[in-house]
């Protein structure tokens, strides 16, 4: 059974003004998603600055999330590091905190190799007994699993259940799809290609989109598992601009700046990320009306 269908948002994490973590105003964000129909919380990705989070905050921010939501829907923790240790200390974190799965990116800036990756993910997967998303990201990251290693891990590790796709490839969607069958839960990690990848069998999208929109976001999917698929597909279509704004600088630069628009107040990005630029804004802000979200 997948740990949840639908649209789940790739949460940001929102700062005070000295940029340390608000946390009332994470409760506040929570709570909306919930209101909004997302079907899961993914706390401490990319969206969440992960990368910029001290190890005791990253603990600290997986814990309250969970505990905030109190199993109303699945809450995945973002455990992956560079550092296969680490990555297992987070994740052992996690599952004694109560959440129902971890989110493992592949290691960035090693450049593993794929025997380096299956080492990796099994150390982890090994160390806990709640499921594992795997989160491939090239783009990010510098390394990608390929399909035949994905589907070594599903075969070879029990709780190894759901693969986070980000690659935009759909050939490597479909090539995933095909050599792991119904022994891999695939979540789009592009929310430009979430109908595409339903359609071949993903179980719904990871989504920076949802943050500003998770009634559209949730809708759309839900459209589509429902096979309503001429909505959702139409859905997917007028929601390209606003994705493309979202991501026309570096995430999460441009979703925390859609939430300020809509008066969310979730502060600003801890470095090396800076402020949008103001010809960027300006994309946005239109796409974001134009969505009737501001």
């Amino acid at each position: 059974m997948a740990i949840f269908e639908g649209a789940g948002v790739a949460l940001v994490t929102p700062m005070n003004d000295d940029l340390t973590v608000n946390y009332s105003k994470l409760e506040q964000l929570l709570e909306e998603q919930i209101a909004g129909g997302t079907d899961a919380i993914i706390i401490c990705g990319t969206t969440g600055e992960s990368a910029t989070l001290s190890e005791e905050e990253h603990a600290n921010v997986i814990r309250f999330a969970i505990e905030k939501v109190n199993h109303r829907i699945p809450v995945v923790a973002g455990t992956g590091s560079n550092c296969t240790a680490t990555a297992v200390k987070l994740s052992k974190e996690a599952a004694e905190a109560g959440a129902e799965a971890v989110l493992v990116v592949t290691p960035y800036y090693n450049k593993a190799t794929q025997n380096g990756l299956i080492a990796h993910y099994k150390e982890i997967a090994n160390a806990i007994d709640i499921p594992v998303i795997l989160y491939n990201v090239p783009s990010r990251t510098g390394v990608g699993m390929t399909p035949q290693t994905i589907a070594t891990l599903v075969n070879e590790v029990d709780n190894i259940v759901g693969v986070k796709e980000a690659s935009g490839n759909i050939s490597t969607v479909a090539q995933i799809l095909h050599l792991c069958g119904d022994k891999v839960d695939l979540y789009s990690g592009n929310d430009d290609q979430t109908i595409p990848m339903l359609s071949l069998g993903a179980k719904g999208v990871i989504s920076v989109l949802s943050n500003v929109a998770p009634k559209y976001t949730h809708d759309m999917v839900t459209s589509y598992l429902n096979g309503d698929t001429a909505k959702a597909a139409q859905m997917q279509l007028d929601a390209l601009p606003l994705i493309d704004a979202l991501f026309c600088e570096v995430n999460p630069i441009p979703v925390k700046a859609a939430l300020n628009m809509q008066g969310k107040e979730v502060g600003s990005l801890r470095a090396p990320l800076s402020e949008m630029e103001d010809g960027h804004k300006e994309v946005l802000r239109a796409a974001m009306k134009d969505m009737n979200l501001i």
